[in-house]
């Protein structure tokens, strides 16, 4: 197997001061190895343009500006130009730590597999709104676990804000498909089916900003309840009983609130008892009352939006059999 050459594949639209960040980021890289960056600007009105040639003295970067069609291909767009035969796939709201490259490199080399993925974590320049996201999809205890943080160490599905794929892996498949969300773990599991192994690199992690509100999060949620039924019809031996989890939980919550009115107070009380223990262990982990008191409403927010749109989406696509692409047409991008 040859030796990785790492080439940093990152999308970025309309995001010059997360570019930047991330940029500073690679400055502090430690082991002095050789990679490149490959950054692709999807179609941005705002673009990193300038942001980039402050780094360019610095940094081994190219720099291409192409028609929005969404983050996959762009990824796709910017393998076909790198010059490594390893992909690092990052997002550009993403800050690398310090050791992130020895990690993966070192890993690589002891177990060599054509796709990988790491965890997310918090800054601790991280606003409490950001640590409460963070908490919310990375904890055991909401769709962390069901996301595969928890996962084993093979058949993992790597996230595209962390991601890594072999040159090779990557023409075999064909990279990312028009699907978004959702076109990360529908490549990993493409990529399993063609008899490759994928891997959690568990300290491999990145710093994810996320800088979204509470409504972009909720869509955001939303949406990969609505990609997961169209990837289990997509890939039948992917699919898992904690996928209906979400939507149980929400469920269960209003007929709970609704039972208090008959004075039945004793699923409240279970659902009582789970808040309480988000409570204390997002304020433990953060050193934060706020964090804590906002990942409830960051849970919250996530099950009933995940819920509802896998919920939705079941329905439309498993039970009346209508074609994803005509139904939740907002979910693909036209490649180029």
């Amino acid at each position: 197997m040859d030796e990785p050459k790492f080439s940093f594949v990152i999308p970025v639209y309309n995001r010059p001061n997360e570019i930047k960040e991330l940029l500073g980021s690679f400055l502090k890289l430690e082991g002095d190895l050789p990679f490149e960056i490959v950054i692709v600007e999807d179609g941005s009105t705002d673009t990193s343009e300038k942001v980039i040639s402050d780094f360019n003295t610095v940094l081994n970067i190219s720099y291409f500006y192409k028609t929005n069609s969404g983050p996959g291909d762009s990824r796709n767009f910017g393998m076909q130009r790198a010059k490594g035969n390893y992909y690092v796939i990052l997002d550009s709201d993403v800050i690398l730590p310090s050791s992130y490259l020895i990690t993966v490199k070192t890993f690589l080399e002891e177990r060599y597999y054509h796709c990988f993925g790491g965890p997310d974590a918090a800054h601790p320049s991280f606003s409490t709104f950001q640590k409460a996201i963070n908490f919310a999809m990375t904890s055991f205890l909401t769709t962390g676990g069901i996301r595969g943080a928890n996962e084993q160490l093979e058949d993992f599905q790597p996230r595209s804000f962390n991601m890594g794929i072999s040159k090779e892996a990557f023409q075999k498949s064909g990279g990312f498909g028009r699907i978004h969300p959702g076109e990360d773990p529908d490549l990993s599991l493409r990529l399993i089916k063609l008899g490759y192994k994928t891997a959690l690199i568990k300290d491999a992690f990145v710093y994810h900003k996320r800088r979204i509100s509470w409504m972009k999060f909720y869509k955001q949620v939303y949406k990969f309840g609505l990609v997961r039924p169209i990837l289990n019809i997509w890939h039948p031996d992917s699919k898992k009983v904690l996928y209906y989890l979400p939507t149980l939980f929400s469920i269960g919550l209003c007929l709970a609130l609704a039972l208090l009115f008959f004075s039945v107070f004793w699923p409240m009380a279970c659902y009582g008892f789970y808040y309480v223990l988000v409570f204390v262990l997002a304020t433990v982990s953060a050193q934060s009352i706020s964090v804590g008191l906002q990942s409830m409403v960051a849970i919250t927010i996530q099950f009933f939006g995940y819920g509802y749109g896998f919920l939705k989406s079941t329905l439309q696509i498993g039970v009346l059999k209508k074609d994803p692409e005509k139904e939740f047409p907002q979910l693909f991008f036209n490649q180029l």
